[in-house]
Formats: structure tokens, sequence, C-alpha cells
């Protein structure tokens, strides 16, 4: 599945309110991206903004609630990701 790179905008449901788009070749950028479709986007907004390999590089400097955390460390810890 082609993943999104450079300059992204999100779509409405996942970014209803500023700032809509990132430049994910900028970490700082990446992380609030990562950080907003992680805990608003619908299945197919991960599959195309959330690249696993850059997930793994930014994950401790993540700001996730509490459940969001849980959830995703859940994922990636059955697929032997994390510990």
């Amino acid at each position: 599945m082609p993943k999104a790179g450079g300059r992204v905008t999100l779509p409405r449901h996942v970014a209803w309110s500023f700032p809509y788009s990132y430049d994910i070749d900028k970490r700082k950028q990446l992380r609030a991206c990562y950080e907003r479709v992680m805990t608003e986007g619908l299945d197919e907004d991960v599959r195309y903004y959330i690249d696993l390999d850059r997930l793994l590089e930014v994950w401790d400097e993540l700001w996730l609630s509490p459940h969001v955390r849980e959830a995703w460390s859940a994922w990636l810890r059955d697929r032997g990701l994390i510990d």
C-alpha cells in the first residue's frame, strides 16, 4: 500500500482543528501528525499515514492519551516490535 510522504493534509475527520497539514519529513511534524492519526484516524487513515518503521523510530517521543498508547503498545508487542 502506498504511504504518505512530504507535506500531507489530513482529512477533516482526523484534523478538525488547525493545523491540518504537516511536513512529515520533519521529525517534529511527523510526531504531531502520527499522534493525531493514531488518536483520531480510521483504519484506512492509519494504513496510509503511518509508516511502521518511522513509527518505531519516534514511538518513545509520542504524546498519546493512555488508552491510545495502551492499544498501540499491545498491537506492537503482539508483533514483537516493542518489549
